[in-house]
């Protein structure tokens, strides 16, 4: 029973700063629909994960001057 427990706040331990973080971010840039999935979907920080480095990323289009 005591490692099913440890499991547990290892889990917890390593999810919450990225909830945390992504949850910030969304509300940050008004991603309301990646707030809600974020804020009740639990994948043990994958989906946190994805969305910080990937889905939250700003699309640069270069822009060039026509002479």
């Amino acid at each position: 029973m005591k490692i099913e427990i440890l499991i547990i706040i290892i889990a917890v331990v390593w999810t919450l700063p990225w909830k945390g973080f992504a949850l910030w971010k969304s509300a940050r840039r008004g991603d309301s629909a990646w707030f809600i999935i974020l804020l009740f979907i639990n994948t043990v920080a994958i989906l946190e994960i994805l969305y910080i480095f990937i889905f939250s990323e700003r699309k640069v289009t270069s822009r060039t001057k026509l002479k």
